[in-house]
């Protein structure tokens, strides 16, 4: 907690901190990955739609539209990255640069539904030289890829379970119970970890060799691994994941 001596310089500065983590949001691409897992998530509750009895069904489209409400995950994001980033300036300064833009875009493009559907098998084998293998798995231990691609399966699959959980009370006790819940987590990260190089090799595949140092550097720099263990913690937050929907916040 700071000192209170610093209360009066706080107020002055908020403002204008308050403006740089709405930018780095938009820049980083925070609202659109956002609007890629409501994607997702609209096509598993479509799934269900002939596999779930009605009064299953229509619980379920309501407790995950509560729950995955985007002005509510952001939200709750953003909230969770104000307290784990208390300057979100660098990570701004990165992501406005030609490299940090061209990054985005291609971790959008990766996440389009066009795009998961295409690869929904799984993507192509990427051949790499020894450097560019390198690289990338500096990137792959920098990046908090397992932990982040562990909470979006963990959200999109638990739809169904919060749902009978909040049609007979005690069924899950509100959710999975928390041994079993991180059991699943690291057997995900596990599965995402054994083909993450190779994901990486595609995802960024046109970044040229200096450009991917270039990330690298930045990923692995105290700048890079504040912003990227809040953006974990924010992702976490606007999952919400093991969370019953009427703990959440409005």
């Amino acid at each position: 907690m700071r000192r209170l001596l610093f209360v009066l310089m706080m107020l002055c500065t908020l403002p204008a901190w308050a403006d740089s983590l709405d930018d780095l949001f938009q820049l980083a691409g925070w609202p659109q990955q956002r609007a890629h897992f409501n994607d997702a998530l609209r096509a598993t509750q479509e799934r269900y739609r002939t596999t779930l009895p009605p009064a299953v069904y229509q619980a379920l489209m309501n407790n995950s539209n509560q729950r995955f409400d985007p002005d509510a995950m952001d939200k709750r994001a953003k909230e969770q990255m104000r307290k784990n980033l208390p300057n979100p300036n660098p990570a701004l300064t990165f992501f406005q640069s030609p490299l940090g833009l061209k990054i985005v875009a291609a971790e959008l493009l990766a996440t389009r539904p066009d795009q998961l559907a295409k690869h929904a098998r799984g993507l192509p084998r990427i051949e790499a030289s020894a450097t560019r293998q390198l690289l990338v798995n500096h990137l792959s231990r920098a990046l908090p890829v397992r932990e982040a691609g562990a909470e979006v399966t963990l959200a999109i699959a638990g739809v169904a379970a919060d749902s009978l959980s909040a049609m007979i009370p005690g069924v899950l006790g509100g959710g999975l119970a928390p041994a079993m819940l991180n059991g699943q987590r690291q057997r995900l990260m596990e599965q995402i970890g054994g083909e993450l190089d190779n994901t990486l090799l595609y995802v960024y595949r046109d970044l040229s060799d200096p450009e991917l140092e270039e990330f690298v550097t930045f990923a692995e720099s105290p700048d890079g691994k504040a912003y990227y263990q809040a953006a974990l913690a924010a992702i976490r937050a606007g999952l919400a994941v093991g969370q019953s929907t009427a703990s959440l916040n409005p």
